[in-house]
């Protein structure tokens, strides 16, 4: 299986399946004398992890990481850094019955077509388990990002089904399991999600993730623009279905006077662009949304095939998030900063001495 690794001079790979002894990745090009202990990385994991409220999967692991090499006396050396995260809480008979049929809308059909085999128990590779890695080597370019350069990279929950924030407030994001910017949209979160377990369905989410005081300059085009990665990144995201910048398909309906955004000295009078012109960051904060499906992991019955191709019905047991996008957050954010920090060391390698004639511009008018 090839495509296991992200990224061209801030390299990931990761490997491990979800019901395999444990889960693992390899960081590669981060740059020396960064402070850095596994510590640092368990803050986000702990963000993502199953079992933190009764609206996500009862799984239970404490999906405690492990950094196995480049790092020493408490800084990166330069060298590959691996990563593990040990599975402890899996159970393999919940997928007994779908060893030989097919989830509907999963993977599990599309790998068997491709590979001719495949590991049935929770997904395997395709599982959303392996997002646990990357959140880890996100953790590391996150705070590099934020060490080095002040830059911030932070998400929330933009829409759960029909239920969007009736405010916002990045103080409330982190109170509340759903990532929710407003604490008075908490108990109709709650409440849906309450209702939507009884009924054994699933329902899909927006999350929007945001990098702020990120530099102009970065970005490769043509085909490496910045925002061309940024999509690529969150769209390999396990249940994700749609990638937005700045304004994103809102933009289908806006006039180019009210799209354009407009420039003073002072600063950029709007951000439809998404912080990202022509594929180069503008030093706007960038902006991107990403679109989420219900899980397929229902326990409500649906038709399918087996896997001689007969006709046959399929409930899916076992434990599973109703709603996938509660703990994407940390998970899109892990992407968005991985790209940023690619990025990054790659404009350093070939414009290090660019000293731009241009001042350089405010991200709004308002001096933020």
């Amino acid at each position: 299986m090839s495509g296991n690794s992200f990224g061209k001079l801030f390299v990931v790979t990761t490997f491990g399946e979800s019901h395999g002894p444990a889960i693992g990745g390899i960081v590669d090009g981060c740059p020396p004398g960064l402070a850095l202990t596994a510590a640092d990385l368990q803050v986000d994991l702990d963000r993502r992890r199953p079992g933190r409220s009764r609206h996500t999967t009862q799984r239970c692991e404490s999906d405690r990481v492990r950094i196995l090499s480049g790092v020493f006396a408490g800084q990166t050396t330069g060298t590959p850094i691996g990563l593990v995260i040990h599975n402890q809480d899996q159970r393999s008979r919940d997928y007994t019955e779908i060893a030989a049929k097919f989830r509907p809308g999963h993977a599990d059909y599309s790998y068997e077509m491709k590979y001719g085999v495949r590991d049935y128990r929770g997904g395997g590779r395709s599982s959303a388990r392996e997002t646990a890695i990357r959140v880890a080597a996100g953790g590391i370019a996150k705070k590099y990002l934020y060490d080095r350069l002040g830059i911030r990279v932070r998400g929330y929950l933009s829409q759960l089904g029909p239920i969007r924030p009736a405010g916002f407030d990045w103080e409330q994001v982190e109170k509340n399991p759903f990532f929710c910017p407003d604490a008075s949209t908490v108990p109709a979160l709650e409440a849906y999600m309450d209702a939507l377990r009884k009924e054994g369905d699933s329902v899909g989410a927006q999350v929007t993730v945001v990098a702020e005081a990120v530099p102009a300059g970065l970005g490769e085009p043509v085909f490496d623009r910045l925002d061309a990665d940024i999509a690529h990144a969150l769209m390999s995201i396990n249940a994700v279905k749609g990638v937005e910048i700045g304004a994103g398909f809102a933009c289908v309906t806006q006039k180019g006077t009210e799209h354009r955004d407009e420039i003073t000295p002072e600063g950029f009078l709007s951000n439809n662009a998404g912080g990202v012109l022509g594929g180069i960051s503008s030093g706007q904060d960038i902006i991107a949304r990403i679109a989420l499906k219900p899980t397929s992991s229902l326990r409500l019955p649906g038709r399918t095939i087996d896997r001689s191709g007969a006709a046959t019905e399929i409930i899916t047991t076992g434990r599973h998030d109703p709603c996938v996008g509660i703990r994407a957050t940390p998970i899109a954010e892990a992407m968005l900063a991985m790209v940023i920090m690619d990025h990054l060391l790659r404009h350093r390698g070939q414009n290090a001495h660019v000293t731009p004639q241009t001042p350089r511009i405010p991200a709004t008018a308002d001096g933020r």
